[in-house]
């Protein structure tokens, strides 16, 4: 009988570890302050007619800031609560993106994105562009930003990744 209470005791043990384990991890899977910071995913996966909406709104953001040289109606339209900047060259913060924009479409008004690509996946919207104007020289460069929305499609984070166009190919393949 001695046995049995303690084979009982330790199976409920057992149980009870494995609910409380089981709890904490839909806790931190539940838990989403909207600050992904690139390593937890946000509890909400946008789906169908949102993802739709995420990418006419990353690319309403950049070519109205970049194109239309109007960041202020971008963040306006389309920016979320905070920005989290990841390129090394421009400070967090919409005030921040909005001088960078206006300083540098000011020294190179001829600046153009044309976005040729845009994928989305839950929170996360990718353009693949060609970058042309006075800086990127006579060829222009290639361009991947990230863009992560709010739930409700807004920017909030941005990465990229930039560089030149190759002038030879040995594929022949365009690089955007």
């Amino acid at each position: 009988m001695k046995v049995r209470t303690v084979s009982r005791l330790l199976a409920g043990l057992a149980v009870v570890c494995l609910m409380l384990t089981l709890g904490v991890s839909f806790a931190l899977a539940d838990d989403d302050d909207g600050d992904r910071s690139g390593s937890r995913q946000s509890k909400a996966c946008a789906h169908g007619g949102q993802l739709e909406r995420n990418k006419r709104n990353v690319v309403a953001y950049y070519e109205t800031a970049f194109n239309d040289k109007d960041p202020e109606k971008a963040v306006r339209l389309y920016g979320g609560d905070r920005y989290i900047q990841h390129n090394p060259l421009a400070a967090n913060g919409f005030q921040a993106f909005i001088e960078f924009v206006n300083t540098f479409t000011g020294q190179f008004p001829d600046i153009h994105i044309d976005i040729r690509r845009v994928v989305a996946e839950c929170d996360l919207v990718v353009t693949h562009g060609l970058l042309t104007g006075t800086p990127f020289g006579a060829l222009g460069s290639k361009v991947v930003d990230i863009f992560r929305v709010d739930r409700r499609g807004k920017i909030v984070e941005h990465w990229d990744v930039l560089a030149a166009i190759s002038p030879t190919s040995a594929n022949g393949n365009p690089e955007v």
